[in-house]
């Protein structure tokens, strides 16, 4: 099966969100990977982790043969994601602390989660989605 990817902003979370859940189910692995958004001058991320990691997941997700649910939300600009009350720093559920990360979503809960130093990692990629 394909990769499946949908997007999220700050906004429109709450409702992509319930979707990317209710349809869980359907998923060998339902992922979330918190990203930093374009910057539109480059049409690059502002985040050089972001830039470093998302082509290896992209890739690493892509060569799967499992059914895979990528939900990639954007944090927002450098100014919005540095504010200590962003949304996804202060919710429980996902407690962020840096972009990018990139988290297994399983039984309605975080099970893993790679953050913004390691998420390049193919290894670790690999182990996530494997759910070790």
């Amino acid at each position: 099966m394909p990769l499946k990817l949908v997007d999220a902003t700050v906004s429109s979370f709450d409702a992509v969100f319930d979707k990317f859940r209710s349809e869980a189910p359907n998923h060998n692995a339902n992922l979330i990977l918190f990203l930093a958004d374009k910057d539109p001058s480059t049409s690059l991320s502002w985040c050089p982790d972001c830039v470093r990691a998302e082509p290896v997941i992209y890739k690493k997700l892509e060569a799967s043969s499992d059914n895979i649910a990528l939900l990639q939300a954007y944090v927002g600009d450098r100014p919005t994601w540095r504010n200590p009350q962003h949304p996804w720093r202060v919710d429980p559920r996902f407690k962020l602390t840096g972009v990018p990360t990139l988290m297994l979503w399983e039984d309605d809960a975080v099970k893993g989660r790679l953050e913004d130093h390691e998420a390049h990692i193919e290894r670790k990629i690999d182990g996530l989605v494997a759910g070790k």
